[in-house]
């Protein structure tokens, strides 16, 4: 196949003549493949592209010391990417194809950021009437010692992540942790890999759970209900690390700590409205085989119209909670309602996660541009037939330690490999949970590193690695004995 070959001529020893014809040679369009498209891959275009993204994700990985937020660095390799691609294909009279794959690319990223940004715009709400607040205040008033709280913080976080997905429920139950054991590092960084194991292991089975699961799910490739396949490999994955960590945990109990907190005016009609919006975003999908985006966009129209009923009934229902805690002599309850604020749905849709949607955003902008080069193609003929899925998915679980499960997922839904439905849920599998290998390995581990700085540290989480790692692997048994119908053990 054609490629872009070094000129044939001596070698200048003047920088500048050099670096001109360096530039020269990078901005040279590619020689047309047999099949109508231009294959970048052993192109100069393609390797400094593949450099850009490397770089950038570098910087990604080094959140943490450099500071910089993880959006910034793939915002600006997509930027390059594709203006790399965009004038080659000019060059070549193929602006039209460039375009069109653009804009498939920006198509798939939109669907899955919309029905991300109603998710977070309900978590936001459900957190501003003060639902995880009151769910965390009852776990402090129940005083239970260590080993209690390690086992209820890391089942909650396995049983809300489906639901709340695995970020926000590490979040909730870190914040728990850190408020009952504060001072005591040892205890704060064991339950927090608890927690991310447990988190990440509980969005694993549930397209709400990860952001990968819901890219699986919108694909069409694993139908909603049979993603719930998954729960007892979930459950191994979290439940194995759980039982070794809790052997070390000391059985005492910490001071006892007291919050009064109350939940706000509609706080459990919010609750309820979310359930309704994830009935609706899943009948989109089951019975009219339309995308969920649809019923999820449906649904910020629900909380949007109960954000009007919120407001525009507050002033009677202060009213009346006035009269009632004056009849009662309730004076801190009159005091809490002079802080009541009417509820705004556009103040919670300003609060979503925007530099996870925009580091989404330059994600997959930068994996699709490398997969319209060509590389994607590359990689899938190294992995899926080179190798066998089985073997395959299994490594692409321990690399998304490493490199966020959000390239490598996307990257396997581009390259669409001929996979069975056993082999399409192993890798669903492996990339939810392979990233808690590492505490940089997924989104919940990066969250709560900041929130427990200190104690819950990179090197704290690295010493469990290798019984996070046998939880790893026995999900995968566990997966394979439970399903072996569904694809050969060794194909």
């Amino acid at each position: 196949m054609p490629f872009f070959r070094p000129p044939s001529q001596p070698r200048f020893d003047r920088r500048w003549l050099f670096l001109l014809a360096a530039l020269l040679l990078v901005f040279s369009p590619a020689v047309l493949a047999v099949t109508g498209e231009l294959d970048l891959t052993q192109s100069v275009v393609g390797f400094f592209a593949l450099g850009v993204f490397v770089l950038a994700y570098a910087l990604v990985m080094a959140e943490e010391k450099i500071h910089m937020r993880k959006s910034k660095p793939v915002l600006v390799a997509a930027g390059i990417i594709w203006s790399l691609i965009g004038w080659v294909y000019v060059q070549n009279g193929m602006s039209e194809a460039s375009e069109g794959a653009f804009r498939v690319t920006l198509l798939e990223f939109t669907e899955l950021m919309l029905f991300l940004l109603v998710a977070m715009t309900y978590i936001n709400a459900m957190e501003e009437r003060r639902v995880f607040d009151a769910l965390r205040s009852w776990m402090l008033r129940m005083g239970f010692n260590y080993r209690t709280l390690f086992w209820l913080t890391g089942g909650l976080a396995f049983v809300l992540s489906p639901i709340a997905d695995n970020l926000t429920t590490a979040l909730l139950m870190c914040a728990v942790v850190t408020k009952v054991a504060e001072g005591d590092k040892r205890f704060i960084n064991m339950a927090c890999i608890n927690i991310v194991v447990a988190a990440n292991a509980g969005g694993a089975f549930s397209p709400f759970g990860d952001i990968t699961t819901l890219m699986v799910w919108q694909a069409g490739i694993v139908p909603f209900q049979d993603f719930f396949i998954l729960f007892f490999p979930a459950l191994v994955n979290f439940l194995i690390p759980a039982v070794i960590m809790s052997c070390f945990i000391p059985n005492k109990k910490p001071e006892s700590v007291q919050e009064d907190v109350w939940m706000k005016r509609g706080a459990r009609r919010i609750v309820v409205l979310f359930l309704l919006t994830i009935t609706t975003a899943v009948l989109c999908h089951t019975l009219l085989h339309l995308p969920p985006v649809l019923g999820m966009m449906t649904g910020l129209g629900y909380l949007q119209f109960f954000g009007y009923y919120l407001r525009r009934s507050l002033p009677r229902s202060l009213e009346r909670k006035r009269e009632r805690y004056s009849r009662r002599g309730d004076n801190k309850k009159l005091e809490q309602l002079g802080s009541v604020v009417p509820f705004d749905v556009f103040n919670r849709v300003a609060r979503a996660e925007w530099d996870t949607l925009l580091f989404f955003y330059g994600v997959v902008m930068c994996v699709g541009g490398l997969g319209f080069m060509g590389y994607l193609s590359l990689l899938s003929e190294t992995l899926y037939l080179g190798w066998n899925p089985t073997a395959a998915n299994i490594v692409l679980g321990v690399i998304s330690a490493v490199v966020d499960n959000i390239p490598v997922m996307f990257a396997v839904l581009t390259m669409e490999p001929d996979m069975s439905q056993g082999h399409w849920l192993l890798i669903t599998l492996t990339a939810g949970v392979g990233g808690s290998l590492l505490s940089i390995g997924s989104a919940a581990g990066v969250a709560v590193m900041g929130q427990a700085r200190g104690a819950y540290t990179f090197i704290g989480h690295l010493k469990w690695s290798p019984v996070i790692l046998l939880g790893y692997a026995a999900s995968i048994v566990v997966h394979m004995w439970l399903n072996a119908e569904s694809f050969a053990l060794f194909g």
